[in-house]
């Protein structure tokens, strides 16, 4: 049985995007990861590095946030990883809800969580719509996607996605499908728009690419929020999406799960800033870090590169700690509070050594 109606799915053939029974990027894009020596050496033997040794720095979220009015400029609470609360001119938005512990298909295996998401799903004040940028497990949570539903929430997404909130018991009437450049008025004075970005979709081996991944902007009383999604450079694309769109008070990158062998599906922190620019983005917000080890890189390594390239490159910063929030122009917190869990594992190794038998350091 096809997951997708014969409705929808005419809709997604009848997408530039469409081609040869798939969705595809704008200019070609291999997903075939590179088999080398460094990469497995990383992969068997840097373990250790790709997690925090214990919690990272969160605060909790605002109260202000959750029982306040909604703000009527700018303001984005983190909830780590992608996960965000967005509020833009009296408006909300949850971008990418994921409260499992696992992004994974089971809760047995796959990449973990680096610790609780610091608010409970319930407790999140109800949006005026969800957002959902494409549908990998780090991005569609099935679960989070069923609680926010039983609330009566709306859903905005991409062709294709829709139909997988739909199996899991959404009404099809709270979910809006867009294609690249479409655009949705979610509520009087709110418009969210689809934009393309260079990735990929699917949630098991034989499904690659048969559901739509974008980038998304959010406007609402004269702001404009960028939100990433997933997706590699295509300068091409971030200059066009800031000429038609932007310019943005914020945006919202990936710079996590970056390396070599993937960059063409996802920016790392170099292309963050390069993709600012094209952007026309007046504060970044990093995403997509911080939460789940999906790569081979060290767990801080993304904001620690991404602090040098931004300084470089004289491009504002927006750093939060989990459940933080962000408000252009007000509160913009940019310290390395990170740090403090490399400073207590250092520590502790320190004192490790300190207190182990005098026979044992030599």
């Amino acid at each position: 049985m096809s997951l997708f109606s014969p409705s929808l799915l005419d809709r997604m053939r009848r997408s530039p995007a469409w081609a040869d029974g798939r969705f595809k990027n704008r200019i070609e894009t291999k997903l075939e990861v590179r088999p080398s020596w460094d990469t497995t050496r990383r992969f068997l033997f840097d373990g250790d590095l790709r997690r925090p040794q214990g919690p990272l720095p969160s605060v909790a979220v605002d109260r202000a946030v959750l029982t306040g009015p909604v703000h009527d400029g700018v303001r984005v609470t983190w909830l780590g990883h992608s996960t965000s609360l967005v509020e833009v001119a009296g408006h909300r938005v949850l971008l990418d809800p994921v409260w499992s512990e696992r992004a994974s298909p089971t809760d047995l295996v796959g990449p973990k969580r680096f610790q609780p998401v610091p608010i409970a799903i319930d407790a999140v004040p109800m949006p005026d719509f969800v957002l959902v940028s494409h549908d990998h497990y780090d991005h569609l949570d099935g679960e989070a996607i069923m609680s926010l539903a039983r609330r009566g929430a709306r859903f905005v997404t991409t062709l294709g996605v829709g139909a997988r909130l739909e199996r899991w018991g959404v009404d099809p009437s709270r979910v809006t499908q867009l294609d690249w450049w479409q655009e949705h008025k979610a509520a009087p004075g709110l418009t969210v728009r689809a934009m393309p970005a260079r990735h990929f979709s699917g949630r098991s081996i034989d499904d690659r690419n048969k559901t739509l991944w974008a980038s998304w902007s959010i406007e609402a009383g004269g702001q404009r929020v960028f939100f990433g999604g997933d997706g590699g450079m295509d300068a091409d694309c971030f200059t066009e999406i800031g000429e038609r769109a932007g310019p943005f008070d914020l945006t919202m990158l990936e710079v996590g799960a970056f390396d070599e062998s993937w960059a063409s599906i996802h920016l790392g922190p170099q292309n963050a800033v390069k993709a600012q620019t094209l952007l026309k983005g007046k504060l970044l917000l990093p995403v997509h870090w911080g939460t789940f080890d999906l790569a081979l890189h060290a767990w801080d390594q993304p904001v620690e590169e991404l602090l040098v390239a931004a300084k470089r490159e004289q491009i504002a910063l927006a750093l939060p700690r989990l459940g933080e929030s962000v408000i252009p122009g007000d509160r913009v917190p940019t310290g390395a509070w990170w740090r403090a869990a490399q400073e207590a594992r250092v520590s502790a190794a320190w004192g490790e050594a300190q207190t182990a038998p005098a026979a044992a350091r030599k």
